[in-house]
């Protein structure tokens, strides 16, 4: 077999889209390939504006942003079990078929976003467990001066 040969053999066998004709060699041709009017990815896309929303929202508030971050922690985990499921019923929601064996899709569209969420709320954590980490050892260095002070002055 010739380098061509192998070439020509490579290209044919990337998918090519049936919506929009495109050969899906990429993450973004495969997101362009997507037809976003779709009911149904509005409303994901409606649910993920509004996690987002909920995560800034909840930012002060740390018990409920524990139970959102273990909430969309296990939305993710279930991602494999909802794509099948996904797949075995597609035709009762969409018009095409987007949910492969491998995942891909149900990983772009609804776990990447979810755990771009999660990654936030954890830096939030971090922010505050710093500043926290930061007003302590503040305090305990007045403290400390304040006695030294005293024992000056005795």
């Amino acid at each position: 077999m010739t380098m061509t040969d192998q070439k020509a053999q490579n290209i044919s066998s990337i998918p090519i889209d049936g919506f929009s004709n495109l050969r899906i060699t990429s993450i973004w041709t495969f997101l362009m390939s997507v037809q976003w009017s779709e009911p149904w990815l509005i409303g994901l896309l409606t649910f993920h504006a509004l996690c987002f929303c909920m995560t800034l929202l909840t930012c002060r508030f740390y018990r409920l942003q524990i139970c959102q971050f273990l909430v969309m922690v296990a939305m993710v985990y279930s991602a494999e079990y909802l794509n099948e499921l996904a797949a075995m019923n597609w035709r009762s929601f969409s018009k095409f078929q987007y949910f492969d064996s491998k995942g891909m899709f149900i990983s772009l569209v609804y776990s990447i976003p979810l755990l771009f969420n999660t990654v936030i709320i954890v830096a939030v954590w971090v922010y505050r467990t710093f500043s926290t980490m930061t007003e302590l050892k503040t305090l305990q260095l007045k403290r400390k001066a304040r006695r030294e002070n005293r024992v000056k002055t005795d």
